[in-house]
């Protein structure tokens, strides 16, 4: 599990193919910026983008991950060397700083406009249509593994767009500052909503006599 709540920007360095099929993985060798590494055993969970991967190899400040071709056609800024959000994964005495993240992407939404808005500046994305009764204003939604709050949703028959206001501190040290329109996203709706969802629409058993 983890929060949304980034702990430093790193950089894919590289990306190596595990073989020669077109359904093969890919290994990526991530730089972890000001991540510290120190506490970080083989087989530990980090999050790179939202998307949760398991660290295979690691160096003083470095580690390597093998990512399957079904996480790569679910995900995306995984495929191209560059910035990425990262974030060790929740010990039980952390604090919550964000919301649960589970490190799994729901979808992939496409940015539909951003720009400075005074201080801050305004994000909307459309998400797809599935997972837009999951947002809610003032709910919880993960963008590229950052635990934001929904301003407003605004359903639609291409989709769901909603919006978000980024506080300068979050353009200043995640990747979300490099988005622009038609950027494509990892999505993570509120955990909590999901499970609700299950509740309430799940068939009560038919009870015998």
């Amino acid at each position: 599990m983890f929060t949304g709540i980034v702990a430093a920007v790193g950089r894919i360095e590289s990306i190596k193919p595990l073989g020669t099929s077109p359904d093969a993985g890919v290994r990526l060798s991530v730089h972890a910026g000001g991540l510290d590494l120190a506490d970080v055993a083989l087989g530990d969970s980090i999050a790179i983008q939202g998307a949760c991967m398991t660290v295979i190899e690691k160096r003083a400040d470095a580690f390597d991950v093998d990512v399957s071709r079904e996480s790569l056609n679910r995900t995306a800024g995984l495929t191209d060397v560059g910035d990425v959000n990262l974030e060790k994964a929740l010990r039980a005495h952390d604090r919550l700083g964000g919301h649960l993240v589970s490190g799994h992407v729901d979808g992939l939404g496409t940015v539909s406009h951003f720009a400075p808005v005074g201080e801050s500046h305004e994000l909307r994305i459309v998400a797809p249509r599935e997972l837009g009764r999951y947002l809610a204003y003032k709910g919880s939604i993960t963008v590229n593994g950052v635990s934001l709050t929904v301003n407003s949703v605004a359903d639609s028959q291409e989709g769901c767009e909603f919006s978000i206001n980024l506080i300068p501190h979050t353009v200043e040290v995640t990747t979300l500052r490099h988005l622009k329109a038609g950027t494509k996203v990892n999505l993570e709706v509120d955990l909590i909503a999901r499970y609700t969802e299950r509740i309430l629409s799940a068939a009560t058993p038919t009870q015998r006599r």
